[in-house]
């Protein structure tokens, strides 16, 4: 055989920068870079050298032969008339792997199948001895790659892609590969940094990927010296002497540099459950004298080197698809700004994102941004100095008017406070003056979220009067005001309810998305609220039978008080919170207007109506509803207010229910859903089609001198003329809505019924 092979080096798309410069380091001649792969000539020792040592290769394959291909019959001979027997043995095992397509083979599987074909028909002996095919552990795996018009026929020395360490048996969620773990931390410039001998920090490390790779990286160890399976082991051109000699020097490499002392390598993960997982691969990878992980959130991140070095913070936030993410991802970011610009002044940062939108979120600069592919999907690897200087924060001033005010805040210090040698600048008394801390800063809004949280404070300058005098702490305080930032914000004491409507497809995803951070970041700064304790939710155009859903299962509740009863509100589980803070008027009018009256809720969902009536002193309260979720909540309200069961709660079709019910009521609240296709009732209910039967069963079960008030939120809602004609009928819509709803007024709509 040659003394020099054609290699195919492939990787993950964007590391091929990065893998021709190690590649040729290690020895790589003639280097090419091609798409997700480079190109090289080398001699056997340098293949394997690229198999032991290559932290951004998934394969090395050695080139077998390249051969022209028009159809099926040229890749057959032309796999055919390789001598096979020098590659393995006629009972063996192998696996095929074909990519590209042409020459009249457009099935990847077709492919591989005629390469197997002609390699066992090549292999075959007279007494039926033939390979066999083992796609998990084969003896040889061969790789075909169709590349217009030419067949390039490939041996993979690899066998498992080099990203399988061996090390990393569990994993979290979203788990980067090793390989792209390992090009980041080199772009991160960490070689530079260990040989420095810096520290390296990890705030949501999972299960430990980037310290791994980091503290190999920096002791030294070759990335696959513990791999026991290769692809080479049992092909008949493999030279274990020249193999031997190779893996006994990456050893003693490796041995040294784990007898130097252990560079300070840290993770810190808020997931309990990936600690134990991340602390069993590190232990795997023999580094557990290297790197320690502890539980930690990243709110309270503040690495500690125990010889106060400097170094590298690199993470990988998580990237959200769920609903609601938004907030909570803006805030984890924002977090992240915070605590890199307090407790890592002077350190560099890598952060690793799918969302680089949000990395302009953390009040600090990236200096430099590289483009990266994780799987599909594509990231930014940001790569920050923490000095003051690149910190976005505040107000906008300029260079000169931070070190004016710098050069303001400095404190004298008498000499005998100071150690010698301590500061370097002196006043002209010659008494040492002390640096201004650094001061933190709130992240500085963009232009458009500066004019949104002015938006917030005008409006909740405007309600200020009449929420203290009405002693509300539940209330509306933006409602689509600016039409690019279209969403409601609901405060709940000092919790703050967002739900963002979705966009017209009219509307470009990624400027939407960008007002929905900027208006994310201005909503704690504006309404001096925790980040913790904003809830965000998309609100969907309901079509046909769609109904929302359940969003989550915290079962977290927050009680929260309104015309002197308490209510039970949750933020985080279903779309609405149980309390419609839009039918406040309504519900005061109800607990003004009970006493002494059998009050019937019709749709009661949490019966928030029914237990102001019997704070009002309803003689009895009776709350219909279909969802036992929703009657159980109510009776929670009902109890919370020291309320008994004369307070019924039935559970069924309101139409059905009424259909069936001979009782007579005083005082009766209807707010029925727009549509509901419930399997427990037959049907589908449509307030607009459905209206007059609704209201013709509920005014029969009207006491004589009863009032019925009957509201909902279609906002195409048209009141059937012939209920108007029967009955006497007034809309109050106005009289139902107050001031921090006064901004929509189509938010629901509401008429008082009497019998003529």
């Amino acid at each position: 055989m040659s003394d020099q092979f054609e290699i195919f080096l492939t990787c993950p798309k964007g590391l091929e920068g990065l893998l021709i410069e190690e590649a040729v380091g290690l020895g790589l001649e003639e280097a090419r870079e091609h798409t997700s792969a480079v190109r090289g000539m080398a001699t056997m020792e340098t293949a394997y050298r690229l198999c032991l040592w290559s932290r951004l290769a998934n394969r090395v394959l050695l080139v077998l032969k390249r051969f022209p291909m028009k159809d099926a019959e040229d890749l057959y001979h032309g796999v055919l008339d390789i001598e096979w027997q020098d590659h393995m043995l006629n009972d063996g095992t192998l696996a095929v792997e074909f990519s590209g397509h042409g020459s009249g083979i457009d099935n990847t599987h077709f492919g591989a199948l005629k390469v197997k074909d002609a390699i066992v028909d090549k292999l075959r002996t007279p007494q039926g001895d033939r390979p066999s095919i083992d796609k998990l552990n084969p003896d040889l795996r061969i790789h075909l790659r169709l590349d217009r018009g030419e067949a390039i026929l490939s041996l993979d020395l690899s066998g498992h892609s080099l990203h399988q360490r061996g090390y990393r048996l569990q994993q979290g969620a979203a788990p980067l590969k090793e390989n792209l773990a390992a090009a980041i931390l080199i772009r991160s410039g960490w070689p530079r940094i260990a040989a420095e001998g810096g520290a390296l920090a990890d705030p949501m490390c999972g299960v430990g990927t980037f310290l791994v790779e980091a503290a190999m990286i920096a002791a030294d160890m070759a990335p696959n010296l513990r791999r026991e399976q290769w692809g080479f082991t049992a092909w008949l051109g493999h030279v274990p002497a020249l193999w031997k000699k190779l893996h006994e020097e990456a050893t003693e490499r490796c041995a040294a540099g784990l007898a130097k002392p252990p560079l300070w390598i840290r993770g810190y993960e808020a997931d309990p459950r990936l600690i134990q997982p991340g602390r069993n691969n590190v232990e795997r990878a023999g580094l557990s004298e290297w790197i320690k992980i502890y539980q930690g959130e990243v709110g309270t991140f503040e690495p500690r080197p125990d010889q106060n070095q400097k170094g590298l913070v690199i993470c990988n936030p998580p990237y959200g698809e769920r609903l609601g993410d938004e907030a909570s991802l803006l805030y984890l970011y924002q977090n992240l700004g915070e605590r890199l610009r307090q407790a890592c002044l002077n350190w560099e940062a890598a952060v690793f994102t799918g969302a680089p939108d949000l990395g302009k979120r953390m009040g600090i600069r990236s200096h430099k941004q590289y483009s990266f592919w994780n799987g599909a999907l594509p990231c930014k690897l940001l790569l920050i100095k923490v000095t003051p200087d690149q910190f976005v924060t505040g107000e906008r001033r300029t260079p000169e008017q931070r070190q004016v005010e710098r050069e303001q805040a400095e404190v004298e210090v008498a000499d005998n406070d100071v150690a010698p040698g301590k500061y370097e600048k002196y006043n002209k008394n010659g008494n040492p003056i002390k640096p201004a801390p650094v001061v933190i800063e709130q992240p500085r809004l963009s232009e458009g979220g500066q004019m949104f949280a002015n938006r917030l404070q005008k409006n909740l300058k405007a309600l200020g009067k009449w929420v203290k005098r009405e002693g509300i702490d539940c209330y509306r305080v933006y409602d689509a005001d600016m039409p690019e930032y279209s969403m409601a914000i609901d405060l709940y004491q000092d919790w703050v309810h967002v739900q963002e409507y979705a966009a017209p497809k009219s509307i470009d995803p990624e400027k939407a998305s960008a007002r929905m951070f900027d208006a994310l970041a201005a909503i704690p700064q504006a309404l001096n609220i925790d980040k913790s304790r904003v809830v965000v939710k998309r609100r969907e155009r309901q079509s046909g039978t769609k109904q929302y859903e359940r969003q989550a299962a915290q079962g977290k509740f927050v009680e929260v008080n309104e015309g002197g009863v308490k209510l039970l509100v949750n933020l985080t589980d279903y779309l609405d919170t149980g309390l419609f803070l839009d039918h406040r008027p309504m519900r005061l009018r109800i607990q003004k207007e009970a006493a002494g009256k059998r009050f019937l809720n019709l749709y009661c969902y949490t019966a928030t109506a029914s237990v102001h009536a019997a704070k009002g002193g309803a003689r009895s309260t009776t709350s219909v509803d279909l969802s036992k979720t929703y009657l159980d909540w109510a009776r929670r309200n009902l109890s919370l207010n020291g309320f008994s069961d004369k307070n019924r709660l039935e559970q069924g079709d309101v139409m059905a229910w009424l259909d069936a019910c001979r009782d007579e009521f005083d005082l009766i609240f209807i707010d029925p859903p727009t549509f509901s296709n419930s399997k427990r009732m037959e049907g589908i209910f449509d307030v607009q089609r459905d209206q007059v039967q609704l209201i013709d069963l509920a005014m029969a079960r009207l006491a004589p001198g009863g009032v019925l008030y009957f509201s909902n939120n279609f906002r195409k809602f048209v009141l059937e003329e012939n209920l108007t004609t029967r009955y006497a009928v007034e809309e109050i819509t106005d009289k139902t809505i107050d001031p921090d709803f006064a901004r929509n007024g189509k938010i629901h709509r509401a008429w008082k019924i009497t019998a003529r």
